[in-house]
């Protein structure tokens, strides 16, 4: 139960990036026209939001910070892996909804909704249950507040957050909670959704059109020519280098050598990193006693603890009776084990019952929150400091990578700074080291000799011809190196590039065949009245799909909601009209449509009635987001810095 907060917990912070994302941003809908009208000039504000009106001009603004902005975009950049350069637009969609979700808090203000302090412990005790309480048990206040600190986040605007995101839930809520949808519309819906097709398709493969595709020299040289402007950078701009390259096997005087004095030094200034806190390893029964249960039930469960308890002290099995008794989903089937528990980690009564009792011995009986508990201690570690025996090995080679870094650092800053008085070829012949010169080579070309050559020409890109040398990292040693030469990105001869232009030509050209096969296989198969036939006559392959729902998937055609999606709309024998589905494209003829029965519409009832609603509740909450938006920019009641909010540039 308690193993997941002793390590570094991927799942952990992953659903702690989506607390917080969930928390901050609601929704994100097109800017409002005119939003950037107004300016909000405070210091670090990036927009300010009252309520209209008078009462809005009497009461207080709620401020949206620049830095909170930045923050939050920077994070919703790394979790969706997009390029720096997307920064500005994705500051610009999380600045949207902060302004939505503020909007929609003086809504819920002005409407008397509330959140109390006592609404936020339920909502963690609830939805964030495997977080804060993995188990029933509640993971200490110094975990609670490392847990969510780590995030980046206070523990205070954590819950704000919180609090903020049930207030919006109650204000949706009342907005609408009158929405409905007729039994009729539900059954309707399902019937439409609960329909299976099998049908026979032909293929139009539009990599075997593209590869039937024989272009003669004198179309691609046309193409080539009416494609000019695409081609004027085909051949990408390359770079010649010269460069020293050096290991640590180079360094003047060899390797640095670490002694046991730079063991102890290292090992005193760090004594804090190979503290081991106290713990123990404890087992134990929970009985259970609901939150508001009367004075009875408590009195039963304490009664069966205490019984339990008794058998235990009288050498009855512990882990047995935790399996047959114990009400911890989390320990019971490892018979009540909770493995090695730290102070900090449990609710404050188990805590103190774990670490007052004895090695090998059973506590007494205590109440938490959770109900009635005993625990055995199975081992006891004391608070203590690894000696320096224990680390030793694994410090050295820690002091030597230091060291050998350090030095080959050093050593690259004196080669640069001697090959720009001196020049490359006197550097490395006064340090024995020897020039290498590269061919040209684009930003993605590999430097031979060299480990990792990427720094080298991510850096060789970024400075000028002529430039003073430059070190770089290698990922075993260091290079110094200058640009001797550029070329440009120029247009490539014809000749050379006429593989190249095949692939475009052919790229181009297949779409368009494909297209027109599917139009005249079409047209044929329903004068037909056969797609067999039709197919026959055009060459193409025909397959059979298995009776398939909505939802399902189909081979050279994938999904059904996609564009193939109107095979449901067809009569059984039914011929389609082109169906394009990218590269490829296909024709279909219904042979067997069935539709649910009443028995699986009655089924699937509420789930669809769940659904529909759901998604009409989303639509009527977006609609009224959008127009108190609206009537607040109206009325001047948001007021944006324009520096901040300034558009940007795709």
């Amino acid at each position: 139960m308690i193993r997941i907060l002793q390590k570094d917990n991927r799942l952990t912070k992953a659903l702690f990036a989506i607390i917080i994302g969930a928390a901050v941003v609601t929704m994100v809908i097109t800017l409002v026209p005119g939003i950037f009208d107004n300016d909000a000039t405070t210091s670090g504000v990036y927009a300010s939001v009252r309520r209209p009106g008078i009462f809005g001009r009497l009461g207080e603004s709620e401020d949206i910070p620049t830095a909170q902005v930045n923050s939050i975009a920077e994070r919703q950049l790394q979790s969706q892996r997009l390029p720096d350069f997307a920064l500005p637009f994705m500051a610009q969609r999380v600045a949207q909804g902060l302004i939505q979700r503020a909007v929609l808090k003086q809504e819920a203000n002005r409407l008397h909704l509330e959140v109390t302090q006592q609404d936020v412990r339920n909502e963690l005790r609830t939805r964030y249950a495997q977080i804060f309480f993995p188990g029933g048990n509640f993971i200490g206040e110094e975990k609670y507040k490392q847990l969510i600190t780590s995030q980046g986040i206070s523990v205070q605007d954590f819950e704000k957050d919180v609090r903020d995101g049930l207030l919006l839930d109650r204000l949706q809520s009342m907005i609408t909670g009158g929405v409905s949808v007729s039994d009729n519309a539900v059954r309707e819906a399902y019937r439409k959704q609960g329909v299976k097709v099998k049908f026979d398709y032909a293929v139009v493969d539009g990599e075997e059109i593209k590869k039937s595709l024989n272009p003669s020299d004198s179309e691609l040289e046309s193409f080539f020519k009416n494609n000019a402007a695409r081609y004027a950078s085909a051949v990408p701009e390359a770079r010649k280098l010269s460069y020293i390259a050096f290991d640590a096997s180079n360094l003047p005087g060899g390797r640095p050598q670490i002694s046991d004095a730079d063991i102890q030094s290292y090992y005193n200034q760090h004594l804090a990193e190979y503290k081991v806190e106290a713990q123990v390893k404890v087992r134990h029964i929970l009985i259970a006693v609901p939150q508001g249960a009367d004075a009875k039930t408590d009195a039963a469960a304490k009664a069966k603890a205490e019984s339990l308890q008794k058998q235990v002290k009288g050498g009855a099995d512990f882990a047995k009776l935790a399996r047959e008794n114990s009400d911890d989903p989390g320990s019971k089937e490892k018979g009540g084990d909770l493995g090695m528990v730290r102070k900090g980690q449990m609710v404050p009564e188990f805590e103190k019952q774990s670490f007052s009792t004895a090695a090998g011995q059973t506590s007494d009986v205590f109440k938490t929150q959770f109900g009635y508990h005993f625990l055995q201690v199975t081992e006891k570690q004391d608070e203590r400091t690894r000696p320096l025996a224990e680390v030793k090995d694994s410090i050295r080679p820690l002091l030597e990578q230091q060291k050998v870094g350090g030095a080959m650092q050093d050593f690259a800053n004196k080669l640069s700074a001697e090959a720009a008085k001196q020049g490359l070829a006197a550097t490395a012949s006064a340090h024995g080291l020897k020039v290498q010169t590269t061919d040209y080579l684009g930003a993605d070309g590999v430097i031979a000799g060299v480990p990792d050559g990427s720094s080298m020409l991510s850096k060789a890109f970024s400075v000028k011809k002529g430039d003073a040398p430059a070190s770089v990292a290698t990922g075993d040693g260091f290079a110094v190196f200058q640009v001797d030469d550029i070329r440009a990105a120029h247009a490539p001869a014809f000749a050379d590039w006429k593989s190249h232009v095949a692939d475009d030509f052919k790229s181009e050209r297949a779409p368009q065949v494909v297209n027109a096969k599917l139009k005249q296989l079409a047209d044929r198969a329903k004068v037909l009245n056969d797609l067999k036939k039709a197919a026959a006559e055009e060459k193409v392959t025909v397959k059979t799909s298995e009776l398939v729902g909505a939802t399902g998937t189909v081979p050279d055609i994938g999904s059904m909601s996609g564009p193939a999606s109107v095979a449901f709309t067809l009569p059984q024998g039914g011929v389609s009209g082109p169906i394009n589905l990218g590269p490829n494209g296909v024709v279909l003829v219904i042979l067997d449509k069935q539709e649910p029965s009443a028995e699986e519409i009655a089924k699937n009832f509420t789930k669809t009635r769940d659904a529909m609603l759901n998604q009409q509740r989303q639509e009527v909450f977006a609609v009224y987001v959008t127009k108190r938006v609206e009537e607040y920019e109206k009325a001047g009641a948001i007021k944006l810095n324009k520096q901040a909010a300034a558009p940007v540039q795709p």
